[in-house]
């Protein structure tokens, strides 16, 4: 096993076919929505270099992308999914953090959030610094929720005005965290020179007085 993580390019158009089909069969395996996405949608995410995919060789073995919104100040970590043999390996983790910084170095000032009904994906997001929000707090682009509409949950989003379905929230705002600690500075070799006291003529007279 050699897997290798890509940020994926028009080299790898070859798996948007298989990648749609790991969606719907990872949908229909857990029986939550998950929001279908063509072959050509995934095609291209690969071509603009806003997607990562994860390859054993010439097996696909996972895949994320990106999805800006609101004139691209918030950025969606969206499609995350593994084949199930590798499944229980780490590889949705590492699939998450490349994807994240991935989104980071192209986006450096947006808020990045994720819609999940998985407990797995939550604890990654907490583990990258994202907090549980209201749906309020996500981007009011309507084109973000018109992507809801392949989920088999999308009349619960439709019946809350798309305030509330059975996805919890997750963001990250970067001005919420912390910046890095700067260095310490290199410690100077100074020559101490000791304090000589100079002597009082005055009690040196009364003493040999």
């Amino acid at each position: 096993m050699n897997v290798v993580i890509h940020v994926a390019d028009s080299s790898h158009l070859q798996y948007a076919q298989p990648i749609c089909d790991l969606v719907y069969l990872s949908a229909q395996a857990r029986g939550t929505g998950i929001a279908k996405r063509s072959p050509e949608y995934i095609e291209e995410k690969m071509q603009s270099g806003k997607s990562v995919i994860a390859l054993d060789g010439d097996i696909l073995v996972g895949f994320a992308y990106i999805e800006t919104w609101g004139h691209r100040k918030f950025v969606a970590n969206s499609g995350l999914i593994v084949n199930p043999d590798y499944r229980g390996q780490g590889f949705a983790r590492k699939i998450k953090r490349r994807i994240f910084d991935l989104s980071r170095e192209l986006y450096p000032n947006a808020k990045i959030f994720s819609i999940t009904t998985g407990l797995a994906v939550m604890k990654m997001n907490t583990e990258l610094g994202f907090k549980p929000v209201t749906f309020s707090e996500l981007t009011d682009d309507k084109e973000f929720w018109k992507g809801c509409q392949g989920c088999r949950n999308y009349d619960i989003l439709q019946r809350n005005d798309f305030k509330m379905c059975l996805c919890t929230g997750l963001l990250h705002d970067p001005k919420d965290q912390p910046g890095p600690t700067p260095a310490p500075k290199p410690f100077a070799n100074k020559i101490v020179k000791p304090i000589v006291k100079k002597k009082n003529s005055n009690s040196s007279r009364k003493f040999k007085k």
